[in-house]
């Protein structure tokens, strides 16, 4: 959540609806007084996070369920629970089966999907349930003619994994520079070629 708070304040007066999956949707979890058990979660965010919830309001979608599991090993304890029933001596390793319909009906509803991080270990099944969900419906979403664009390593390894990765509008392996350009921030690159386009163009042969 630290290398994205910027994002989620640049993006959410600009967005219908801000998605949040993956660890970061634990910290939000604790800024609601709900237990998280052994769960990822950064202690010296969640006061932003509340900031971030009342700022949000409607348009801050969180997955109503989590699929937890008492290790990442022991796949055999994984289930999903309700948010509010995180056992004390368990985690979150993915978005429950509720969370994945949900986004993806909110995917499936857009004209334009960012994407940016997946939404659980999706390297150690079955807690790839989650990212496989969301990257099949914006594949879907792209397909009916909605613009999409993935950013970051891991959400495009995941895609890469999935066999996707061709099925999306754009796919950025920027990482801290898409970060950055969500954030708001000017990207060198991208400002030099604003320079040049302002001062004349590209000139005719």
């Amino acid at each position: 959540i630290s290398g994205k708070i910027d994002v989620i304040q640049n993006l959410l007066p600009k967005v219908d609806r801000l998605i949040i999956g993956g660890a970061m949707a634990c910290t939000f979890f604790k800024a609601m007084g709900l237990e998280t058990g052994r769960s990822l979660v950064e202690e010296d965010r969640v006061e932003m996070a509340k900031e971030l919830l009342e700022r949000g309001g409607k348009r801050l979608i969180l997955p109503p369920d989590a699929c937890v599991a008492k290790s990442l090993d022991d796949v055999r304890s994984a289930r999903a629970v309700r948010r509010d029933a995180i056992p004390h001596n368990e985690a979150m390793y993915d978005i429950g089966p509720e969370g994945a319909r949900n986004f993806t009906d909110i995917i499936g509803a857009a004209k334009t999907v960012v994407w940016n991080g997946p939404m659980g270990v999706f390297e150690k099944p079955p807690f790839d349930a989650g990212t496989r969900a969301v990257a099949q419906a914006l594949a879907s979403a792209t397909k009916q003619g909605a613009t999409t664009v993935v950013g970051g390593g891991d959400s495009a390894a995941a895609l890469a994994e999935l066999g996707l990765e061709d099925k999306m509008s754009h796919v950025s392996t920027g990482g801290g520079a898409s970060l950055e350009l969500l954030e708001g921030k000017t990207l060198p690159g991208v400002a030099a070629l604003d320079d040049r386009a302002s001062v004349g163009g590209p000139r005719a042969a």
